[in-house]
Parts: structure tokens; sequence; C-alpha cells
């Protein structure tokens, strides 16, 4: 299915294509930012602990009405939910197709949906934890914490897969979601 192509230096053709606007890799680097300060630094029973997973749960609703309204690469539909294709794409990868995706490849769109949908249910044990109704009771608690754990597990398997599919590719993903654009190289194929 993909043309096979070797791994490109810099200096070698290369085409860049515009796939991630501002308010994409501001919401992305945002919320990476807001787990690693939330996560790391600040402690869990303070008011700015709540703040930041606050701002980190707003972030993801941002991201999730600019999922239907944003521009193309930004859409859901150019990062469908569907674990089958996921399949089919870690088969092909397996086999050495080296295919870029525009947007998210099958397997990080799996990642995206599985890291929102983690930072909800943190935003969302985290606020009722402050309730009088939920303060102390354990099951809350318990599922903050093994959200976090997850979402913990989530953001290094995230990280390896970038750089697996960096190395794979030959294309940048860090770089790209820094200036919005994917440098690819000549020869390969992008869906």
């Amino acid at each position: 299915m993909a043309i096979a192509s070797d791994h490109l230096s810099e200096r070698e053709s290369a085409r860049d294509v515009a796939v991630w606007d501002p308010l994409v890799r501001l919401i992305h680097w945002s919320l990476a930012l807001t787990i690693l300060v939330n996560g790391a630094f600040i402690d869990g029973e303070s008011k700015l602990h709540e703040w930041i997973g606050y701002v980190a749960l707003g972030l993801v609703g941002i991201r999730l009405v600019w999922g239907i309204l944003g521009p193309p690469h930004a859409r859901f539909s150019a990062f469908p939910l569907n674990p089958a294709r996921a399949i089919r794409y870690v088969r092909a990868v397996i086999r050495g197709d080296k295919i870029v995706h525009l947007s998210h490849n099958p397997l990080g769109a799996l990642m995206a949906y599985n890291l929102w949908l983690t930072v909800i249910v943190l935003g969302v044990t985290g606020y009722m934890m402050t309730t009088l109704r939920f303060f102390g009771i354990d099951w809350v608690e318990q599922a903050h914490e093994l959200a976090f754990n997850w979402l913990l597990l989530s953001v290094a398997l995230h990280v390896a897969g970038v750089a697996f599919d960096t190395w794979r590719s030959g294309v940048n993903l860090v770089r790209s979601m820094v200036n919005g654009r994917k440098r690819i190289p000549d020869g390969t194929k992008v869906e």
C-alpha cells in the first residue's frame, strides 16, 4: 500500500506540508505543561492543583470542540477512532511500510482519544473530591489515582510512539508540533 522510502537527511529533497494549526499546537503543549506541573511539582492537596486540573480539563474541552469546527487536519474525521484501522496500520508498519499520515496515524489517533478521555476522568474525579458528597470517598480517590497512573503510562507510550514514528517515517513529529508543518521525504506515500 505504501511506497517504501529511505530515511532522508534534511539536505535531501522533501516537501513541507502545513498540518497543525496554532490552536492545536497551543492546546497540545499547554496540556503537556499542565500534566507535567500538576504531576511533578504541585502538591495534590493544594488549590493550585485543582485550578491547573480545571485548566487541563478546559483545554481538552476546547480541543474537542475544535475537532468538530477546526481546520481539516484538526477534525476528528482526519483521525477517526478506529481500532481495526490501528491494527491494520501496525501490521503495515511491521511489513516495513513508511506511509505518513498528515494528521495522526491510526495508532496515534487512539492515543489522542485515550489521553483526552483520561484527562476528563481526572478532571471529573478531581472535581468530585472537592464536593461534600464525594469528599473522602475511597473509590473516587482511587479512580483519580488510577487515572493519573494510566495517564503517566499513556504519556510515556505517546512519547515513545512519537520517537519511533519519527525514526520510521523520517518526519520529525516534535518539530511539526512546534512549527505546524510536516517535512515529508519525497517519494513517501501520504494519507
